[in-house]
């Protein structure tokens, strides 16, 4: 049945415009990062700045963020500063080197954009974003909703 795949098509296709991502960038002469590299990367752009939320966005533990910012940070692309707002939290924020990285892939992502609209057409491209955005409700948890 169809609808038993769709984390797999996701997973997929989200595998696919990460490689694309990361080998144009390694193509331009960036460092080499990991997958959970580049997704604290998203958070941090997204304004999600705070370890512990970047940790609970993306499903691991608080310990296993502040490794890979640690490499974000020692890359010279991220830094990791009190927080002026809460002097017992720390935030991220990208650094000029970072911000230069970035631009490339934002251009590495709009060409990725592009490629996928010219394989699906501008409707289905446009179908897919809306699918994409909408409201998909609470997270299904398998519990009586009360």
């Amino acid at each position: 049945m169809r609808d038993n795949q769709l984390i797999m098509y996701l997973y997929q296709r989200f595998c696919w415009l990460d490689d694309g991502l990361q080998a144009r960038l390694h193509d331009r002469g960036w460092p080499d990062v990991s997958r959970a590299q580049s997704m604290v990367m998203v958070n941090v752009l997204s304004g999600h700045v705070r370890p512990a939320e970047i940790a609970r966005r993306m499903g691991v533990s608080r310990q296993a963020i502040h490794t890979t910012i640690a490499q974000l940070v020692e890359m010279g692309i991220l830094t990791l500063e009190p927080d002026p707002d809460d002097r017992r939290q720390r935030r991220v924020s990208v650094t000029e080197y970072g911000a230069r990285m970035r631009s490339d892939a934002q251009q590495a992502m709009d060409a990725a954009s592009a490629a996928v609209k010219a394989a699906l057409g501008e409707a289905r491209y446009d179908a897919l974003l809306d699918a994409l955005e909408a409201d998909w409700g609470p997270v299904p948890t398998g519990r009586p909703l009360a």
